[in-house]
């Protein structure tokens, strides 16, 4: 992997994330407590021994760029490692990035720099596990210039990605965003393939692609949209299906790019058996974890009516924070947070420093940084009054709190 330079796309609104993605980047918001999303496809990097990652970040990039600054510095840039932090530089014009393949093509003069045989595009905004040496390898052996990891799905399913019609070969033969009819796998009618938003290609074929594509003025610049579609006429493209390689059905990878789907990814978590296990050593998840101490559990006093009791069930409680005779079921708590005396908090996610107030009831919910509930009052019981108190509520019923929301005056 010394030859592979991995660019990480981290520079999207996040529009639909929104009230989590109001003062930070979608790949900075936390995921699992202690994590942030980037740090699932960084660890694969790192887990995959890639060493040379640039990440292309543009809107609300602050928080990222503290995230990154502080957890992932530790490569050695005397042997050629790093995690280098690429904000627009507009070298090429007054413009931003216009698309997933021209924020490529405006870094063209830093990617050069690597002198890169293979470059791996990847996007921050996804939460899985995955070798990625194991896709290089495969893009190595078939002899393709571009290759696409993807995942077989039901063709119901397939209207909600980009989907790769292929032969019995795995060549790629058409690329479609959302199809209302997505073409089936030759060897299963029920099922099509879905691109992960997962690339690997010849360093020079990509520039000279990128080039291309950069003088197309009808182009939306966008790598499933334009640039691969046009590659699949000239070049050959291959398609990976990725599969656990234990059990070899289909891989846990979720788009967290809505509230509803970044809840349910969360919930995932707290299952007896959760599909994307974090407490696996082999693949270690790694983040910025801040000197804290351990989380505490105080209060059993069950012959109170009602009854005093701090703990957490099926749940994942972070360090620092303390279930002070409050209950926790079925939850995400995150860093220093504080669910006080006779509270309860269920199937919910608490970001870092959020507060519940003594008999508060919080269910369904998603409650950003420093949100700070007080004492009484519920959250996720009623629609139309948390409709009614400025509270995001979705399709699927979760309310989302934004950061640092207090209702003291």
């Amino acid at each position: 992997m010394r030859n592979v330079l991995a660019l990480i796309l981290a520079g999207g609104k996040g529009s639909r994330l929104e009230p989590l993605t109001v003062d930070r980047a979608k790949p900075a918001v936390p995921f699992g407590g202690i994590y942030r999303i980037i740090d699932f496809t960084l660890s694969n990097c790192l887990n995959s021994g890639l060493r040379k990652i640039l990440v292309l970040t543009q809107y609300k990039a602050a928080s990222l760029d503290r995230h990154i600054n502080r957890a992932w510095r530790f490569l050695c840039r005397e042997l050629g490692e790093f995690v280098d932090i690429l904000p627009p530089q507009q070298r090429l014009g007054e413009l931003w990035y216009r698309g997933t393949a021209d924020a490529v093509y405006q870094n063209i003069y830093t990617i050069e720099q690597s002198r890169p045989e293979i470059i791996l595009v990847l996007s921050g905004d996804h939460v899985y596990k995955m070798d990625y040496d194991r896709l290089v390898d495969s893009h190595v052996k078939s002899g393709a210039d571009c290759t696409i990891a993807c995942l077989p799905v039901p063709l119901e399913e397939g209207t909600d990605f980009g989907v790769m019609g292929v032969d019995a070969e795995g060549r790629v033969e058409r690329f479609d965003e959302k199809p209302a009819n997505p073409p089936p796998l030759p060897d299963d009618p029920t099922r099509c393939l879905a691109s992960m938003g997962v690339y690997v290609f010849n360093a020079r074929v990509l520039f000279e692609e990128l080039c291309r594509d950069a003088t197309v003025q009808s182009s939306n610049h966008d790598f499933g949209r334009n640039l691969i579609p046009e590659m699949i006429r000239t070049h050959k493209v291959q398609a990976y299906a990725f599969r656990d390689e234990r059990t070899g059905d289909t891989a846990y990878w979720r788009d967290v790019g809505t509230l509803d789907a970044y809840y349910a990814a969360n919930m995932d978590l707290v299952s007896v058996n959760p599909q994307l296990n974090l407490y696996e050593e082999p693949w270690p998840i790694r983040g910025w974890h801040p000197p804290l101490p351990p989380p505490k559990f105080v209060f059993a006093q069950e012959h109170d009516n009602p009854p005093r009791v701090g703990q957490a069930l099926d749940s994942m409680v972070c360090p620092g924070s303390i279930i002070s005779g409050g209950r926790v079921k079925g939850s995400v708590i995150g860093s220093n947070c504080r669910v006080n005396s006779w509270a309860l908090v269920e199937d919910s996610i608490l970001f870092e420093g959020v507060e519940i107030g003594r008999h508060a009831k919080i269910r369904k919910a998603i409650l950003d940084k420093g949100v700070i509930i007080p004492e009484g009052m519920q959250v996720g019981y009623n629609r139309q009054e948390d409709v009614a108190r400025g509270f995001v509520v979705t399709d699927s019923g979760v309310t989302v709190i934004g950061m640092e929301a207090d209702f003291f005056g």
